[in-house]
């Protein structure tokens, strides 16, 4: 069976950390997606948006997002135009462990380490970096990115578009609203409106004036 061809959009370090998630045994992987024409590599192709658009043959992984721009990757993703999901692919790292009755959906990135427990659902466009921990019936919601060294405790719910910085801890049961930032080594221990910029031990909404 021939290999399926492959783009990952854009050229960024979730980007390059994702080819170590990628099986090329399954995917021939083509080069990156990149809006910026300056970027350049030795190493790897970089294409703009014509590729997607003139070779519908092409499948994409698309991992954009920072802490600074989190909350525009569901207007991104949505601005390169694949209305198919079936040309998105979603890549698990050989070394990340999935558990039974675990949901993954499309386009979503799970690194090396994760681990990913019973009943746990990760929806659409989520990116999880390496040694993540998303204990059971926990709910990650589309767009969001977890980083590294993260725990979220079980039957957790995080809503859609947010950014949970690495090394934060989120205790049980707690909602964490769509659009909320968690800054790095965060304690959450209760729950957190939509919009929200959490910090500190116990993590704190520095968008609120109450705080």
């Amino acid at each position: 069976m021939s290999k399926k061809k492959l783009v990952i959009f854009p050229f960024n370090g979730n980007g390059i950390e994702a080819l170590d998630c990628i099986s090329f045994e399954e995917y021939d992987f083509l080069g990156f997606v990149d809006d910026d024409p300056l970027k350049k590599s030795e190493k790897y192709s970089i294409y703009s948006r014509d590729i997607l658009r003139n070779r519908k043959e092409v499948f994409v992984l698309a991992v954009p997002g920072s802490p600074a721009s989190f909350r525009e990757r569901k207007e991104l993703i949505g601005s390169l135009g694949i209305k198919n999901f079936e040309r998105y692919i979603t890549a698990i790292h050989p070394n990340a462990s999935v558990g039974r009755n675990v949901k993954i959906g499309d386009n979503c990135l799970i690194m090396a380490g994760v681990v990913i427990t019973s009943n746990a659902q990760v929806k659409n466009h989520v990116c999880i970096l390496p040694n993540t921990v998303i204990h059971h019936d926990s709910v990650v919601n589309d767009y969001t990115l977890i980083g590294s060294n993260v725990v979220v405790a079980g039957g957790t719910t995080i809503g859609e578009g947010c950014y949970i910085g690495s090394g934060t801890t989120i205790i049980n049961g707690v909602c964490i609203g769509d659009f909320t930032l968690v800054g790095l080594g965060s304690n959450v221990l209760h729950n957190v409106g939509g919009h929200a910029k959490m910090v500190g031990n116990p993590a704190r909404n520095l968008n609120s004036h109450n705080n």
